[in-house]
């Protein structure tokens, strides 16, 4: 498991209209999923906030200003096994429109191995989906339906290097061009790194996500572990299209894990 598990506890308020970001709420890096997995058990608790950066819309919306979102769900560890892990979730989204909220529901589910579980020096592994539901066009979050899979290597000094791709719903990934043409595919990368010679408590990363979509974004995220099982991510999120994802947003992301 990631050794700077998002959390603490905090409510926030949402406002302004609907827009298609998306969110990777399984056990994550910063925006894409990570090879990080619940161990047998745990309970997992987000809420994650996503605020804009500007006021100006960037996606048409009647009310001026892109929506802000915020996410709470859990994730349970499912599997006692030791090479084997998996872990099952849904989150609650808020986007304060309408739109958004007639889906707010939507599942997550992550199978893997840890680092040197397999063999000696053999990555991490991680297969799994998220933001399952009904695929809706609009660009709902809910029913994006993406399928992912990734590796990941922690070396000497540098950090842990993760890499691999996600394929999505043509259907929710319709950016008006007709679902045949949909930009629903890319890769996913990123880098991470607890920060021993500062502090322990103290972990930085960044991660992005490929494609031309309501998807695609570069991530910048630092976090801080108030406790064992206590810390929060402050992060930047940076859309590569944002006529479809909208403004750039400033991230919070809290959790708490039990035991």
């Amino acid at each position: 498991m990631k050794k700077m598990i998002k959390t603490a506890a905090a409510v926030f308020t949402c406002v302004g209209a609907f827009s298609g970001m998306a969110f990777a709420t399984p056990s994550t890096q910063i925006w894409i999923p990570s090879t990080d997995i619940q161990g047998y058990q745990s309970l997992h608790l987000n809420l994650d906030t996503y605020f804009r950066a500007s006021g100006v819309s960037k996606t048409g919306s009647v009310t001026g200003r892109d929506a802000n979102t915020i996410l709470v769900g859990p994730t349970i560890g499912v599997l006692p096994f030791e090479k084997i892990q998996a872990e099952v979730g849904f989150d609650y989204v808020v986007t304060g429109t309408e739109a958004g909220d007639n889906y707010p529901f939507m599942g997550h589910f992550k199978v893997g191995t840890a680092e040197d579980s397999l063999f000696t020096y053999s990555p991490a592994l991680a297969v799994g989906m998220y933001n399952i539901g009904n695929s809706h066009k609009l660009g709902m979050m809910s029913g994006q339906n993406m399928v992912y899979g990734l590796a990941a290597r922690t070396l000497p000094v540098v950090g842990r290097i993760s890499a691999g791709g996600y394929a999505g719903s043509k259907i929710s990934f319709d950016d008006g061009r007709g679902a045949d043409t949909a930009q629903n595919t890319g890769v996913l990368l990123s880098w991470d790194r607890t920060m021993t010679e500062i502090s322990d408590k103290l972990w930085l990363a960044v991660d992005y996500q490929g494609g031309n979509n309501v998807n695609g974004s570069v991530n910048f995220g630092v976090s801080w572990a108030f406790s064992k099982n206590v810390s929060v991510i402050f992060g930047y999120d940076v859309y590569k299209e944002k006529a479809l994802a909208g403004n750039n947003t400033f991230t919070t992301q809290v959790d708490i894990n039990w035991p």
